[in-house]
């Protein structure tokens, strides 16, 4: 099977983990949505992990590995399309 790295940013409720999601190159389960909607799927595992805590924005951690626990997670995007943060609203002002 071909796979491919996805940049992801992932939320719990006390960490941005900002990393890369394996995937399938194409076909079933290769988008981020199918993925990650997997029943079966207990943990997603990440690599090359930068993890923020949301209560300490300042203060990051890097893993070059990571498991994050499915029923902990809030919050799923892919990296090239995030913008929190950055509403039109805000930029406005």
């Amino acid at each position: 099977m071909d796979l491919r790295h996805e940049a992801i940013i992932l939320e719990t409720d006390r960490y941005r983990i900002e990393g890369n999601l394996t995937l399938p190159k194409e076909g079933y389960r290769s988008r981020l949505s199918d993925y990650v909607n997997q029943r079966d799927r207990e943990f997603f595992a990440i690599s090359d992990a930068q993890v923020t805590g949301l209560d300490e924005p300042q203060v990051t951690r890097n893993a070059s590995f990571l498991m994050v626990a499915r029923a902990h997670v809030r919050l799923v995007a892919l990296a090239s399309e995030e913008s929190f943060g950055t509403s039109e609203h805000a930029q406005a002002s």
